[in-house]
């Protein structure tokens, strides 16, 4: 018995002291599972905060239990505040669907997906994400695995890096990944890469951890910037592809020369050529250009785009370093990101003589000088009426005939006579009847006064006038009313924009004045013999502004740069930066193109390679010419007095031959 108990005694005491360390390795561990746990989901609560609020968060964690998620959302909520919530299955036979509700959602950009990488299917669903890792979409990862092993030091961010590997997370994604760093403090990394084919880079975002007493956990920010693509704005010497417009083969030789013989042609890739290598030395990266001989244009036949968009579209290009026009068909094939070139194509005119538009004749006096006038002339020619008219029944008062100096030279107390001496007068003509009395002389003489001023008045305005330009044309339709001749610069973009013309005035214009353009063939000329043409006058061309306006200024006389009018034709605002759609690169760019903007950059260089509108120097240093259409009014006053003469002497003679005949036959 004393054996025995003596004999066991050792044995249970050693069998008691091992079920005390299971007992207390158990007790740890779960102590350290649910410590993990709470730093693992704190980290989350933490991530959310410092992303500045998503309004949604999608958590793809099929595998968690129902009390893995309340906890989770509980835990979230205190330290996140109220977010829109959803657990959602990533099972293989969801995934197509849910990419596809993800991208109906308006407010992706605001959505934050929580991925658990030890649930099914999760590496497949990243490998599948595709553009959606760097567009929009935030991915959070997590791995459950973690709290549920007391090592979780041994699962660094090599782990994640694996899986990550072959997935396009690109310079522009948001996918985070938490890591351990002590037992009281992980740390929240993102991982981006800057081409499909580059090395994986990580960079800190924040830190989750006890505070010094250790009471409370506390976010600490670990970025640099707090703008992504400011963070990542070192590409690594990544090679850039660009894809710009090259019309004339000379211009490849010539593109940062500043060469002043011909920087009109091709002027706004040389412009952007310049920009794109600035910006490209701001990101730390290399450019490698393509040429092409348009900008690109939507081929209905194949339904394939050519030139610049087709390499963007076609992946060929990373960026257009040849702006172009924004118009809706190319919204959703490329991605307009800033205006580089403020450069528009109008059409450009000298303005036409004032007599091209208006009666010379009648603008002299405005509309109430005029009445003015004819008040007058009316009210003296009542008033002479009225003297005459006393005149001669003063004199027929004391004899039974008419005064015996009368004669045709004095004026008599009718209308008729009246009316040809005031017509006399007003054109400064005189007039060969003269009144007898004193009264009715003072009248004329004061008539013949008024009316010698006005004419002096009228005749000096009018010979300013037939100096003049008009201003009457300020619109296209006004364009296309005028009797202007027209042409436009044969370009590849100018071609296109015309020929699909929808517009009814556009259409209008291109289809009377431009095809054909009454000269049998459309009229689409060189640059210099449009230029050429618009000095001669009456003659618009459609050009780019600054390239029209280097050869004005170098062939021009002084005062032939002055009247030069535009008006712009083509629908289109400035011409616009363009990428790829959806290019990883976006922001980058983008802020790059601003920062160019702002230092002066973008202004010098438009500056040193347009040509702005010449100043007028020379106004009224040479008399312009009177032409017939200058006195075509005049004109047309002869021949309409002319042909009413004729037709007052036929009707005369008509009437003679008429009374003549009826006094015979009476006889």
């Amino acid at each position: 018995m004393i054996n025995l108990t003596t004999g066991t005694g050792p044995v249970m005491s050693i069998a008691l002291i091992l079920l005390t360390i299971v007992g207390q390795v158990i007790l740890t561990s779960g102590g350290q599972y649910e410590t993990n746990r709470k730093l693992m989901v704190g980290a989350i609560g933490a991530a959310l905060q410092q992303i500045d609020n998503p309004l949604k968060v999608t958590f793809l964690t099929d595998c968690w239990t129902q009390e893995q998620r309340r906890h989770v959302y509980t835990t979230i909520g205190l330290l996140a505040g109220q977010y829109l919530y959803r657990f959602t299955s990533s099972r293989n036979a969801t995934i197509e669907a849910l990419f596809a509700v993800l991208d109906e959602d308006i407010e992706s950009h605001q959505t934050l997906i929580v991925l658990d990488l030890s649930c099914n299917a999760s590496e497949r669903l990243l490998l599948e994400a595709g553009a959606r890792l760097y567009t929009k979409l935030r991915w959070l990862l997590v791995d459950s695995r973690l709290a549920e092993t007391p090592n979780w030091e041994q699962w660094q961010v090599s782990s994640y890096l694996e899986v990550l590997n072959h997935c396009p997370v690109l310079v522009s994604s948001e996918v985070f990944a938490i890591i351990y760093e002590s037992d009281h403090a992980v740390r929240v990394v993102q991982v981006y890469r800057v081409s499909p084919d580059s090395e994986l880079l990580l960079e800190d975002y924040l830190r989750w951890r006890s505070d010094v007493d250790g009471v409370r956990m506390v976010r600490e920010d670990l970025r640099i910037e707090q703008v992504t693509a400011v963070r990542r704005q070192n590409l690594h010497g990544h090679t850039l592809r660009a894809s710009m417009v090259i019309t004339n083969p000379e211009t490849i030789h010539h593109l940062s020369d500043y060469r002043y013989v011909n920087k009109h042609i091709d002027t706004i890739t040389k412009v952007n050529y310049i920009l794109t290598n600035y910006l490209a030395a701001y990101l730390g990266a290399s450019v490698n250009y393509s040429r092409v001989a348009t900008w690109g244009y939507y081929n209905s036949t194949t339904g394939l785009w050519d030139g610049m968009i087709g390499e963007l579209v076609h992946g060929a290009a990373d960026l257009g370093s040849s702006p172009l026009f924004f118009t809706t068909d190319r919204i959703a094939v490329i991605e307009y990101l800033a205006m580089t070139s403020q450069t528009r194509s109008k059409f450009i005119f000298r303005s036409p003589k004032l007599s091209y538009t208006d009666n010379v004749f009648v603008l002299p006096f405005d509309t109430k000088v005029w009445a003015c006038i004819i008040a007058v002339i009316v009210g003296s020619s009542l008033l002479l009426l009225l003297t005459l008219w006393a005149e001669w029944h003063v004199t027929g008062s004391e004899a039974a005939n008419p005064p015996t100096n009368a004669d045709a030279a004095t004026l008599s107390p009718n209308l008729r006579d009246i009316f040809l001496m005031m017509y006399g007068a007003s054109c400064q003509q005189g007039s060969s009847m003269l009144p007898l009395s004193c009264s009715a002389r003072a009248i004329t003489m004061l008539i013949f006064t008024v009316l010698m001023f006005l004419y002096a008045s009228y005749s000096a305005n009018i010979v300013a006038l037939l100096q003049s330009p008009s201003t009457k044309i300020r619109s296209l339709e006004d364009l296309l009313a005028s009797r202007l001749k027209f042409g436009v610069h044969d370009t590849v973009f100018n071609r296109y924009y015309f020929t699909h013309a929808t517009e009814p005035t556009r259409k209008a214009l291109y289809e009377q004045k431009i095809h054909g353009g009454g000269t049998g063939g459309d009229a689409f000329l060189d640059l210099d013999q449009g230029i050429e043409r618009i000095r001669h006058g009456l003659y618009a061309f459609h050009v780019e502004q600054g390239v029209g306006y280097k050869v004005i200024s170098e062939t021009y006389q002084e005062d032939e740069k002055c009247g030069l009018q535009e008006i712009q034709y083509l629908q289109v605002i400035d011409p616009y930066y363009a990428i790829q759609k959806n290019s990883s690169f976006k922001e980058h760019i983008k802020i790059g193109l601003f920062r160019l903007n702002e230092h002066g950059i973008q202004y010098r260089e438009n500056a040193k390679l347009y040509t702005k509108k010449p100043k007028c120097s020379g106004g009224g240093g040479k008399f312009v010419p009177v032409s017939m259409v200058d006195v075509e009014p005049a004109v047309w006053i002869i021949l309409w007095g002319t042909g009413l003469a004729m037709a007052f002497f036929l009707t005369e003679c008509l009437y003679l031959h008429v009374k003549q005949k009826w006094a015979g036959f009476v006889k």
